[in-house]
């Protein structure tokens, strides 16, 4: 199990509508059950994440993983001109 998940690591994740979300750089897993939680992000998409520190992207997103990681489209589109929070 340790070699299928270390082989996430690195992965690429895109949309199903096939937006470019980030780059996988580690998981988050929940030991007592054994399972993925999420999926932290570097280089992301600016234009679809409005963060400035790290992005956790909640694995039930995730809709599959092999040479990519591509997960549910629930990003909104920024307006021309619109302003990113912290």
């Amino acid at each position: 199990m340790i070699g299928e998940i270390s082989s996430i690591i690195g992965l690429r994740v895109y949309t199903d509508e096939g937006r470019y979300v980030g780059k996988v750089e580690d998981l988050v897993i929940d030991m007592e059950k054994k399972v993925i939680t999420g999926i932290a992000m570097v280089e992301y998409n600016r234009t679809l994440i409005d963060k400035r520190a790290g992005v956790i992207l909640p694995y039930r997103l995730v809709k599959s993983v092999g040479d990519i990681v591509i997960v549910k489209d629930v990003f909104r589109k920024k307006k021309e001109g619109e302003e990113e929070q912290d």
